[in-house]
């Protein structure tokens, strides 16, 4: 691959761009009834007392914080919603290392599954490929213990997705462009889940 000039550099911008943006259109043609339902079991979990656990593994690792983040804080400066309970499951770095040295890293977050979750909660698994051993892992640990499931997902849905309770797949075989749409989904489930948990 020659290195990007300013012409070159422009339209892979504008092809990136394009391709983001055909991607959300056609998620929200095609699937917007899981995206939705999604968002109703997010909703239902907190009404419930109920716990979110994240996680995802690199990219998707941090886009599982930043949701946690958004949640337990706020979205938007302006918002009085209260704070929701959701955690990471990729940010205790003490759990993870002894969890991959001691058990092997497919059970990094399954081991945390196990531990912390309970009927009611839900967890949510971020991939794009959705083929990751241990997101495999931490889905079956969920269902053992009666955690309902979310994949937010690209690539078809790979592996995972007949393994959860809703699955939500980005229309794309490109990582970044998934991982720019899965961010859209995010903010939208944080959006709509300000008016319902807001005190006047």
């Amino acid at each position: 691959m020659k290195p990007y000039d300013r012409d070159n550099a422009l339209k892979n911008a504008q092809d990136a761009v394009r391709a983001a943006a055909d991607a959300s259109r056609q998620l929200l043609a095609d699937s917007f009834s899981d995206l939705w339902h999604a968002f109703e079991m997010i909703r239902d979990t907190f009404q419930n007392g109920g716990h979110l656990h994240v996680c995802g593994n690199g990219g998707s690792a941090a886009d599982a914080q930043h949701f946690v983040t958004e949640l337990v804080v706020r979205l938007d400066s302006q918002s009085k919603r209260r704070p929701l309970p959701a955690t990471s499951l990729s940010t205790d770095t003490s759990v993870l290392t002894a969890a991959a040295n001691d058990l092997g890293f497919e059970h990094v977050f399954s081991r945390q599954i196990e531990a912390r979750a309970k009927s009611g909660d839900l967890l949510l698994l971020i991939s794009t490929s959705g083929n990751s051993p241990n997101l495999l892992a931490a889905a079956d640990a969920a269902r053992l213990n009666l955690v309902r499931t979310i994949g937010l997902l690209g690539r078809g849905g790979g592996s995972l997705k007949p393994l959860v309770d809703c699955a939500v797949v980005v229309p794309s075989d490109n990582t970044q462009r998934i991982q720019e749409v899965q961010t859209l989904v995010l903010h939208l489930w944080c959006e709509w889940l300000d008016p319902e948990f807001t005190t006047s």
